[in-house]
């Protein structure tokens, strides 16, 4: 009696990262949500203050020059949709405006010495690099898919990145290169320093 065949085992196939072409180095193709609201610049947060109250004073101006005649009970609610929508719009422009420098597209020179620091932090703490996460390979690849380049129409649908995954579009041996380099000094310095309180005290001779 023949045994019946062993079901086909199927490995889904990594999807390789699309590159594009940017006048500055990429540090991430899908940053983590809490990464680009982290590495935003003070300049970032004025032009989203400014975007914000820019509608609202706009819809102010537009009153005072041209009063729409609604009434005291009208145009209240009217100002404090204005003013909903106007801070979404400025959360928006601060996202966008970091989350083009982990792209590459814009100067970037301060976000990639954070972006270095951080991950080579996590290296010697043996930590993962892009944090912990409990989907399978697959689904991080899924969810890479969803949310990278996403940054580049969030005035069509904001689509943010919660998910923690391993497909961010980097060589992450830079990291660990780095990290071997920053604790051979160390080493060196502890040795250095060793030696040289060895020489001064005098019990030791």
């Amino acid at each position: 009696m023949t045994t019946p065949p062993e079901p086909e085992t199927r490995q889904r196939p990594y999807v390789p990262h699309k590159i594009v072409h940017a006048d500055y180095p990429l540090i991430d193709s899908d940053p983590h949500f809490r990464r680009v609201v982290g590495y935003a610049r003070p300049s970032d947060y004025f032009v989203g203050g400014a975007v914000a109250v820019a509608g609202p004073a706009l819809l102010r101006l537009m009153e005072q020059v041209s009063p729409s005649y609604v009434g005291r009970g009208g145009f209240p609610p009217i100002m404090r949709l204005c003013y909903a929508i106007g801070a979404g719009a400025g959360f928006l422009a601060i996202y966008q405006r970091s989350i083009l420098r982990f792209y590459g597209w814009e100067e970037n020179s301060r976000e990639v010495e954070m972006d270095m620091r951080e991950m080579v932090d996590k290296v010697k703490k043996g930590e993962p690099l892009y944090g912990k996460s409990s989907m399978s390979p697959y689904m991080q690849g899924v969810a890479a898919r969803n949310s990278r380049y996403t940054g580049l129409f969030l005035d069509m649908m904001p689509w943010f990145n919660f998910a923690n995954h391993q497909q961010h579009g980097v060589d992450t041996a830079k990291y660990y290169q780095q990290a071997e380099r920053e604790l051979e000094a160390e080493r060196q310095q502890r040795e250095g320093a060793t030696s040289s309180s060895s020489l001064d005290d005098p019990s030791s001779t």
